[in-house]
């Protein structure tokens, strides 16, 4: 996967389209991120013992990582990622400038 945890990313379409985040989890087997304050979901908890009132929790879901774009703090803009292998090691880079990120 292009994307990995603590990058920050760009949404490119849903209805989050247009805010930008930090990724917290990055979840490989299903291509789906959860990125800060991007499709929050509305969670009802029931009573029980630690909490003698119910609650409504607010909290972040996955996201498809294709509804995703990383953002590169150095130029200020959306990028693509590609992939360079520099001195035997695999090295993500900018589409658009060519340098290495990270």
């Amino acid at each position: 996967m292009r994307i990995k945890k603590d990058d920050t990313v760009l949404v490119i379409t849903g209805k989050d389209k247009g805010k930008k985040g930090k990724v917290l989890k990055v979840f490989p087997k299903t291509q789906r991120a959860i990125v800060e304050g991007v499709n929050i979901q509305t969670k009802h908890r029931k009573p029980n013992n630690q909490m003698r009132q119910g609650a409504i929790e607010h909290k972040e879901g996955p996201v498809h990582i294709s509804n995703l774009m990383f953002w590169d703090k150095k130029e200020n803009a959306p990028t693509r990622i590609g992939y360079k292998i520099e001195n035997g090691k695999k090295v993500r880079i900018s589409r658009r400038t060519g340098n290495a990120v990270d």
